[in-house]
């Protein structure tokens, strides 16, 4: 788990830095308005808005090559936007002193095979400019946040792709940032893994923290995220909470008897009728419609046998949305 931040840890981390003044009160983690991103003939990200407020878990959803990654590096002053702009932890992303309050594990990342896992946790908290006196704490927290803590003395070199995402996570985490950004953190973990990363992401939120989750896997997002951005093509084409977007093509699916034949034709403004064997599936419902629908088939004299509401699935959701664009 990770542990609350004492008043010593606070003086040691990230809020003893200048960066802690870059952050205006009341401001999102970010604020994006129509970023856009060109390399020559190619356009990798084309008009992207977006806020994220304090304290939620953000999904950023999208194929491979949809733009995620080149939104990031944007985000973090990595690189710089053809067009547009975005602020962060209420800076102009890419400021020094915001930076300091932003933990980041990238998608693709490589440690010195030499250095054992503390050393290589010592060297950011060097990097990060921590305290030095509150090193050994901060490197120890970080080992057993993500499961390391019985290989803190291992080489990099003899760690599996698992166990160096792992360490990359913990890196991210020094310091108690206030924003963590992490682009495809479970890409390479197994389902234990998957399920540790999960808590970890619940108990930054519950601590107070944004999270940022870059990710194609749309299982991670269901468990974890408040609200999400899907990207195709370099362009958001939908945001909401998960609820939002799975509720916006609600059904029901209904086993009719003592109606004659094709009778649910005669019923188009409830919704889109759809005839499966002995089930009739009704899409585009209005929400509530459903009890009205029920007493309209009574009244001719039919007998509901079942009412099934459904709701699409994440996956079915974004793959719409990326057959639409």
């Amino acid at each position: 788990m990770l542990p609350a931040r004492s008043a010593e840890r606070e003086a040691a981390g990230r809020s003893e830095s200048p960066g802690a003044c870059a952050q205006a009160p009341g401001s999102p983690a970010i604020h994006a308005v129509a970023l856009r991103k060109r390399y020559r003939d190619t356009v990798a990200l084309e008009g992207l808005s977006m806020t994220v407020g304090r304290g939620e878990v953000f999904g950023f959803l999208g194929p491979n090559g949809s733009g995620k990654t080149t939104a990031v590096k944007l985000l973090l002053g990595l690189a710089r936007p053809t067009s547009g702009e975005a602020m962060v932890l209420g800076a102009p992303a890419g400021d020094r002193e915001a930076r300091r309050q932003i933990g980041y594990l990238p998608e693709l990342f490589r440690f010195q095979s030499w250095l054992t896992a503390r050393e290589v946790l010592a060297l950011h908290c060097n990097l990060l400019r921590l305290a030095r006196p509150h090193w050994p704490t901060e490197v120890d927290t970080a080992l057993h946040t993500v499961g390391l803590a019985d290989r803190a003395d291992a080489k990099v070199g003899t760690f599996s792709k698992g166990m160096q995402q792992r360490l990359g996570l913990g890196v991210a985490l020094l310091g108690g940032p206030t924003l963590v950004i992490l682009d495809e953190p479970t890409s390479a973990l197994d389902p234990v893994g998957r399920h540790d990363v999960r808590q970890i992401i619940r108990e930054l939120r519950d601590r107070g923290a944004t999270v940022f989750l870059n990710t194609h896997l749309l299982g991670e997002a269901e468990h974890v995220c408040d609200r999400v951005t899907i990207l195709s093509k370099g362009r958001a084409v939908a945001t909401g909470t998960l609820a939002e977007l799975k509720g916006l093509r609600p059904s029901v699916r209904l086993r009719v008897a003592g109606l004659p034949a094709n009778w649910w034709q005669q019923m188009a403004g409830f919704g889109r009728w759809v005839a499966d064997g002995d089930w009739l599936l009704v899409e585009d419902m209005a929400a509530g419609k459903v009890p009205e629908l029920v007493a309209a088939i009574v009244s001719r004299g039919g007998q509901v046998e079942a009412v099934i509401p459904q709701r699409q699935s994440l996956e079915e959701r974004f793959l719409e949305l990326l057959e639409e664009t």
